[in-house]
């Protein structure tokens, strides 16, 4: 009897990147990553960078499935209608996959409003949802990353207490007490959760090769991103 197959909600950054590879250790039989690549900002997936999950999908070695979202969530009114919106596009591509879907991985810690829409989703479909960060402590779930020897760079930043200096910086042990002196200071989620700062995992176990980057940092006044000049499998 052939084994169902899972789908990973993947965006190539940290939380996802984990779902996922907690999925592989416990056996789970993911045939496909999954890439929603937003037009502009939302509200359920991770945006930046997303162009690097290819080369993440070859390092890691399962296909990888890129799904236009036609969606920006800049200056919507209706935020609850936009997730909808959101969410919609996902079940489409889940839809399409010529798969017997057990179920999807995702990498929500905090969000309400990510992980009820994707339960509901997987609900209207039959399917499980496999959340392992959800609701978990971040400066554990950052502690087991680490000592799982994922790398991890910070591409993205957009909080107060956080300046120039964190872009392109790996996330390890000394940033995370940086980190949660942040959030005593000025509430920054030890983990970004909140969007204070977006990651890529540039190596992890499960990946056959590193991603080498070669970038320049922009900086807005109070936020900031790399642009990414070249990427390539180490």
């Amino acid at each position: 009897m052939n084994q169902q197959a899972w789908v990973s909600l993947f965006s190539g950054g940290k939380d996802s990147s984990w779902a996922l590879y907690r999925a592989l250790e416990d056996g789970l039989n993911v045939e496909r990553l999954l890439t929603v690549h937003p037009a502009g900002d939302s509200y359920m997936y991770h945006v930046p960078a997303t162009t690097l999950a290819t080369l993440a999908a070859e390092s890691i070695g399962i296909p990888l499935v890129n799904v236009d979202g036609d969606f920006d969530a800049e200056n919507v009114e209706d935020a609850g209608e936009q997730g909808d919106k959101e969410t919609e596009t996902l079940e489409t591509a889940l839809r399409d996959l010529d798969l017997d879907l057990a179920g999807v991985t995702a990498g929500a810690v905090e969000s309400e409003f990510q992980t009820h829409r994707i339960q509901d989703l997987c609900d209207r479909l039959g399917i499980d949802l496999f959340a392992p960060l959800w609701q978990e402590d971040p400066r554990e779930l950052g502690d087991a990353m680490i000592d799982a020897e994922f790398e991890i760079t910070i591409i993205q930043v957009a909080a107060y207490g956080l300046d120039e200096s964190w872009l392109g910086r790996t996330l390890n042990k000394q940033a995370l007490d940086e980190l949660e002196e942040l959030n005593d200071e000025y509430g920054v989620h030890i983990l970004g959760e909140g969007g204070e700062f977006e990651t890529l995992v540039t190596d992890a176990p499960h990946m056959e090769r590193p991603i080498e980057l070669e970038y320049d940092t922009e900086w807005d006044g109070d936020r900031g991103r790399i642009r990414i000049s070249d990427a390539e499998l180490g």
